[in-house]
């Protein structure tokens, strides 16, 4: 059987250190063995004097000899010691009639420990960085600066699969003919077509583009390379260029198989001249060249099928999206409801939980919610339920996470005052009222005056009934009066204003104007669309937003913008009137409790309607 070259021995420094390192200690245990015994040169000379030397052998350094007298095992007593400049030395040998011979040095030993041995050790130390490096780059040699950087994972290392991946069914049934290419290349040219050669991941950041791509790969049971769209950018111009041509090189050898490009923005940018820098980049240029031509130079019926993944479609140059390249687009959106439910339901799996978990309460408090977010909430109550010492984790802690993920940490440390936290309490007990009233697709989940995140003091968790994706215009009326009736309640309790309101304000404002610019609901304007999303400039490096209307145009809408906001905070107050028992009662529970659940807050309210009909 053939042995694979990656079980072959491989040359290492520590080998080498660790053979030296036994050199020496068979030498030191032999020199230990032999009893020999270092003396100073006095004692050399008293030995001669009373004649107990046997036999010298004097050496340029050293003189070593043996001694008449024997130890009580019976074994040869040897001595050594340092030779000194001694003119006499010879004449008192031959005076007491011992025997001595010289010693030449050794040529052979000293050459060796002085240029031999430095120049093994700093072969080894080269051989052996060039090794690490080569294995490194999967290249086996020294700076493959050239080399692909892709991470190839062969079958039996990719486990996912389609059941792992929930909320984008839309996407997976558009994938799975890509399967089932991967696994029968040959049924698809029967009749002629062929497979497009690239595919397009497209969505927001966290939607499971990633994921999807691995399931495909795990699906179809192929090697799967994947590498960052960045990977390919170098310091140096053309290396870029290089690493796409061995990377599709490497494809075509393991065909079948996938090539996962991930975050293709940061390779296929527009090219062209750059609005800040004032000229382009070459490197990145000539890579998108590169990957163009590999694009256009392999043949899809081999069995490579090249993904890539990008939440910027727009950036991208048109010649990556055009038909013969990535043919086809696949669009992940946030899940919905179901969608939701689905996708907690297979993380709920990974953790212990109680029997009072419900993946469909969660997911009505989610709503917009990607996949990584949905992921990191679970692991949140998890988190959460280990802290206080649970034994398994209950909805609580998830209701927990959610909170922490959408308004932030709690902060106990920071302490306001008596009078502060009764204006949180009246501002948002203002919010929680004007939600209960006009709030027709939203319940109010939680009031709380515990301060969290990085300015918020306090704070009123919605949860929609249902996910929506249109909305009319009286519903974007509603949630103006909303955000506005935690102002009108310090007004109409305090008779002042604070700056709590700044973030409703801003979201306000925000509304105001997309009704009035975008979505064509101010009778005085008409129809005509006056401001659109910012558009990236050439290159993606910067977007600008354009205003083609004029400032008698411009006047109007500011006219209109504060119309709004106008008749929503009179909205807003005439609801804080009317219900001031309720709000009153509410502050009285938060100044206590700090908190208000769904369920108390539901209780309150009822009990005002009910002294309402009575009277």
């Amino acid at each position: 059987m053939e042995k694979n070259p990656a079980d072959k021995p491989r040359f290492s420094l520590i080998y080498v250190l660790l053979a030296l390192w036994l050199i020496l200690s068979v030498i030191d245990f032999v020199s230990l063995k032999r009893n020999v015994e270092s003396i100073p040169y006095s004692q050399f000379l008293f030995y001669i004097e009373k004649h107990a030397i046997e036999e010298l052998v004097i050496g340029p350094e050293n003189i070593s000899g043996t001694l008449k007298e024997k130890d009580p095992d019976g074994k040869i007593k040897e001595f050594l010691t340092i030779r000194v400049d001694d003119p006499k030395l010879s004449q008192r040998l031959t005076d007491a009639e011992i025997r001595f011979s010289g010693q030449s040095e050794s040529k052979l030993l000293k050459t060796f420990l002085t240029f031999i041995l430095p120049l093994v050790v700093f072969v080894a130390i080269f051989w052996f960085m060039a090794g690490r490096m080569g294995q490194t780059a999967r290249a086996g040699g020294f700076l493959p600066l050239g080399k692909s950087r892709a991470k190839i994972y062969v079958e039996k290392d990719l486990k996912i699969r389609f059941d792992d991946v929930a909320g984008v069914d839309e996407a997976k049934e558009e994938l799975r003919e890509i399967v089932n290419f991967l696994r029968d290349p040959n049924r698809y040219s029967k009749l002629g077509g062929r497979m497009p050669k690239g595919v397009m991941l497209v969505g927001p950041p966290g939607t499971g583009k990633t994921l999807l791509a691995r399931a495909v790969a795990g699906e179809a049971n192929v090697p799967f390379f994947s590498i960052n769209g960045s990977e390919f950018v170098e310091l140096f111009v053309g290396l870029g260029a290089a690493r796409v041509r061995d990377l599709f090189n490497q494809a075509r050898i393991y065909a079948p198989c996938i090539i996962f490009i991930d975050e293709l923005d940061a390779l296929g940018k527009a090219r062209g001249i750059s609005a800040i820098s004032g000229s382009g980049n070459d490197e990145k240029e000539q890579t998108l060249n590169q990957l163009l031509a590999e694009m256009d130079g392999f043949d899809p019926s081999i069995g490579v099928v090249l993904l890539a993944a990008t939440n910027r479609p727009e950036v991208l140059d048109p010649a990556l999206l055009r038909a013969g390249r990535f043919d086809r687009h696949v669009v992940l959106d946030r899940p919905d409801r179901i969608g939701r439910k689905k996708i907690l339901e297979i993380h709920l799996k990974k953790i212990k939980t109680s029997s009072d978990i419900n993946a469909e309460i969660i997911s009505s408090m989610t709503a917009g919610f990607s996949g990584a977010d949905l992921a990191n909430l679970v692991n949140e109550a998890a988190l959460i339920a280990t802290r206080r010492m649970a034994e398994s984790v209950e909805l609580r802690d998830c209701t927990e996470a959610v909170e922490r993920i959408i308004a932030g940490l709690e902060r106990k440390n920071r302490l306001l005052s008596y009078n502060e936290k009764m204006r949180v309490a009246y501002h948002e007990m203002g919010h929680a009222v004007a939600a209960l009233t006009l709030g027709q697709s939203e319940t109010v989940h939680k009031v709380s005056i515990i301060p969290r995140g990085i300015s918020a003091i306090g704070y009123t968790l919605h949860r929609p009934t249902e996910d929506r994706y249109l909305m009319e215009k009286q519903e974007l009326e509603n949630k103006l009066s909303i955000m506005l009736a935690g102002r009108a309640s310090e007004i109409t309790f305090f008779d002042d204003i604070s700056t709590g309101a700044a973030d409703d304000l801003d979201k306000a404002t925000e509304i105001a104007r997309a009704m009035i610019t975008r979505y064509g609901m101010a009778e005085r304007l008409g129809l005509a669309v006056f401001e659109r999303e910012p558009a990236p400039l050439l290159g993606g490096q910067a977007k600008i937003r354009s205003f083609d209307y004029s400032e008698h145009t411009a006047q109007l809408i500011d006219t209109e913008i504060e119309r709004l906001l106008e008749k929503a905070l009179e909205t807003a107050t005439t609801i804080v009137d009317k219900f001031k028992a309720v709000i009153e009662e509410g502050v009285r529970i938060l100044l206590e409790k700090e908190t208000i659940d769904e369920a108390e807050l539901r209780r309150i309210w009822e009990k005002q309607e009910k002294i309402t009909r009575i009277a």
